[in-house]
């Protein structure tokens, strides 16, 4: 640790010191190029920090990928993401995504579960881990904001903030663009847009995009199919006050995320790079030959009888995605002379219905959640010493759900919650200039959240019922208040050089997993994180050198893994748990490099070191048959679960001093892109791009087969881009066609691991124009 941190500082050192002299000495030429066109390193504008700023000012770690990025690298979908900021874990989970920054995230498994990074769309907090999907078009920009962040976005934002801008409304320009591309897979997407002007004061938005691609592995499944469609009303009657209104609409279909055999001592399984997934037959005949070995009690036919019995079901090829996914806000934003008053109303609704096998077994989730939300800022002009934003924030869902998990014959649990939520907050921060080229800034955020359950349970499965009839229904409340802050210090080196160092902290609330009272709660996580950052732009803006020490202190975390859960008759199955088993520490340091030695070329890397450690980390596994479980941790001891009643037990596992989950050691994305001028109107670019990730654990169980080993990737493109307003794409994503793993896990009572796998080699074309 102390080397790391000795290192960053170096770095630091030695990035601050001569960017103060060089900004000094070229302050006024850097100043001139800024504003001359096609001249050095654009500046991509940022409202991290809830106000608009210039991504090099903002004295936070920002990853900005822009609408043009997200387009040249085909992304529709979140779980893109990863391959453009390094940092970021994204990781399908039936029916669900989970989000991973510098290793803090939730491994979201039900409907019960709450994301640690707040995934935000439009300015409005999207609560459901079901919901961030069909987003993906006609965005001005993504945001990925690391760390905690307390103070400004509060809510579940313990590892950091996902912050997804679609592009608005234009007064007085009629204009439009659209995109069509073919790859692989039968691919096929379309997007278009259109900005109409109604009036002088009135303009209005719309746009669509249509997604169908095959699936990328056998069966059918990692396919992409939808329909989005966004509307935007700007009203701007006077350069003092505006109105947007934003309707959006997403049907998501398909057959969704599937999964595959990874390769274990005990049997042997189709190779990887087939993608064959584990309905195929290929897949199914493995598994029986597995089962063949394995001993099942007599209700279940018997030594090598599981699967033959019907008490392990096979996964299905009939898995499906019908989701719809609703929302409607309004930013309403005054100038009120003194500062600049935004409120911010907003409703969101999703209506899912999933039938997923990606666990290895059967799991249905139907899920309508319903959340409305109001943010109130009062930020002051930015023309005085003592700066503010001052805010209030409230959050409500409601959610009437029912999940029903199938392993077969010999477990299945059903539950069908019904979740309160009601969250409310009040918030500030303060810049206070303690010299022209020295700031304080210093914030907190009180929240109040109250949770309420209405829940009845049935776990089922030989030799009792296998399907028995729901439970009487059980209540629960929780509330938990708590203050989060922030206090640092920002200093102007030079023109074009920031440092800054802060101390921030980060709650996630506790909540619910599914069993009986009373012990079906887990309480609040805490993270506090300590930051030392410079961001610099030398050479007439041409070079860009940002660096980023930290160092995170996680309490009270949050830990979801396969254990044992209370039925209504007192019995322990198999479920899914929360507890706060968990404390680590995380420090790091990532560094950016952008470099334009001309306005045709451009250079970028960004390196990122993570060494992250769980130093308490103790779980209660839960085997149905008590047969041991695998573990890649030390295993201290076993115990009857039910006494008397069968052979089930739990298994108490410590995994302290492993590596966090989702927390490669090293992680590297660079790119290249030259632009080729064949004619005053005619443009060739050439781009590429890699991502270099060490290797990784994926799940807090650190069983061998389930963690991912290094791996490189490479993508790259090759546009004719017209100054008439069209142009053609050819391009290719995972160009050496690696098996990289997105998510893995253990498919209980056989004992396998099953695995989700990123996306194969995809190649294609793609046609873009603009009016």
């Amino acid at each position: 640790m102390m080397r790391a941190l000795l290192l960053a500082t170096t770095v630091l050192a030695g990035l601050i010191v001569p960017g103060a002299a060089w900004a000094q000495d070229q302050s006024d030429t850097a100043q001139t190029t800024e504003n001359e066109e096609n001249t050095g390193l654009s500046e991509i504008v940022v409202t991290a920090q809830r106000r608009e700023e210039s991504l090099q000012r903002a004295a936070v770690a920002v990853s900005a990928v822009t609408g043009d990025d997200l387009t040249k690298s085909g992304i529709t979908e979140t779980a893109g993401l990863t391959r453009l900021v390094p940092s970021l874990v994204v990781q399908p989970t039936g029916g669900t995504t989970s989000f991973f920054l510098r290793g803090v995230g939730t491994n979201s498994q039900n409907s019960f579960a709450e994301n640690a990074v707040a995934f935000n769309f439009n300015g409005i907090y999207v609560g459901r881990p079901t919901a961030p999907a069909g987003v993906f078009y006609d965005l001005e920009r993504v945001e990925v904001v690391k760390g905690p962040q307390g103070t400004l976005y509060g809510r579940n934002a313990t590892g950091g903030a996902i912050n997804v801008i679609p592009k608005k409304p234009v007064l007085g320009t009629f204009s439009g663009e659209g995109l069509f591309e073919y790859g692989n897979y039968d691919s096929k997407k379309a997007s278009l847009a259109l900005n109409i002007p109604i009036g002088d004061t009135v303009a209005l938005r719309l746009a669509g995009q249509i997604v169908d691609r095959d699936g990328y592995i056998s069966d059918g499944y990692d396919d992409d199919k939808g329909e989005a469609f966004r509307a935007s009303l700007l009203i701007e009657p006077s350069d003092r006050w505006s109105m947007t209104l934003v309707a959006d609409y997403y049907n998501q279909r398909g057959k969704g995320a599937g999964a595959v055999l990874l390769p274990e001592a005990r049997y042997t399984v189709p190779p990887l790079e087939d993608r064959v997934s584990i309905s195929d037959p290929r897949a199914q005949a493995a598994v029986r030959n597995l089962a063949r070995g394995i001993f099942a009690p007599p209700f279940c036919g018997g030594p090598g009888n599981f699967v033959n019995s019907g008490c392990v079901a096979l996964a299905g090829t009939d898995g499906f995605l019908d989701n719809q996914f609703f929302g409607v806000s309004a930013t309403v934003v005054g100038d009120m002379g003194f500062g600049t008053l935004t409120v911010i109303p907003a409703y969101r609704r999703s209506d899912v219905n999933v039938l997923t096998y990606l666990p290895g077994f059967a799991g249905t989730i139907k899920d309508v959640a319903e959340q409305s939300s109001l943010e109130v800022r009062l930020a002051s002009n930015e023309d005085q010493r003592l700066r503010y934003v001052l805010g209030v924030f409230y959050f409500g869902e409601n959610q009437v759900t029912e999940n029903f998990f199938r392993q077969g014959n010999i477990s299945t649990t059903r539950f069908t919650p019904r979740l309160s939520t009601e969250s409310i907050a009040a918030f500030g921060q303060l810049t206070f200039d303690i010299a022209d080229t020295l700031r304080l800034v210093a914030g907190g955020r009180y929240t109040r959240e109250d949770k309420e359950q209405f829940t009845s349970v049935a776990s089922g499965g030989l030799p009792g019922p296998v399907a028995p009839p729901l439970s009487a229904p059980f209540t629960g409340d929780l509330s938990f208040e708590k203050f989060t802050w922030k206090a640092g210090l920002e200093w102007d080196a030079g023109p074009a050089s920031l440092v800054y160092a802060n101390v921030a902290t980060g709650f996630k609330s506790g909540g619910f997993f599914v069993a009986q009272p009373p012990n079906n709660t887990f309480a609040p996580e805490e993270l506090t994180a300590f930051t030392l950052g410079a961001k610099n732009r030398f050479f007439d803006n041409k070079l860009q050198l940002n660096i980023e020490a930290f160092y995170w202190d996680y309490k009270d975390q949050q830990i979801t893994f396969v254990g044992g859960v209370r039925t209504a008759g007192g019995i322990f199955a198999q479920g899914s748990t929360t507890v706060n088993a968990g404390k680590s520490r995380i420090y790091g340091v990532e560094f950016e490099a952008r470099f334009a030695p001309s306005r045709n070329d451009l250079f970028n890397l960004n390196v990122q070191y993570l060494n992250g450690k769980y130093d308490r980390l103790q779980t209660a596994n839960f085997s149905p048959t008590g047969a041991p479980v695998t573990t890649g941790c030390t295993t201290l001891g076993s115990r009857l679960a039910n006494p008397g009643v069968n052979g089930a037990r739990f298994f108490d596992i410590d995994c302290s001093g492993n590596p966090t989950v989702n927390s490669p050691k090293w992680a590297v994305n660079l790119g290249y892109e030259r632009t080729f001028e064949l004619t005053g109107d005619l443009n060739l670019v050439f781009g590429a791009r890699g991502n270099i990730e060490s290797s990784r654990f994926l799940n807090s169980n650190f069983r061998p087969e389930e963690r991912q080993g290094s791996f490189a990737m490479a993508d790259a493109y090759l546009t004719l881009d017209s100054a008439g307003g069209w142009n053609i794409t050819g391009f290719i994503n995972n160009i050496t066609d690696e098996e990289v793993l997105a998510r893995a896990g253990t498919r209980p009572i056989l004992d396998f691991p099953v695995a989700t796998l990123r996306p194969p080699r995809t190649y294609g074309v793609r046609v873009g124009f603009n009016f």
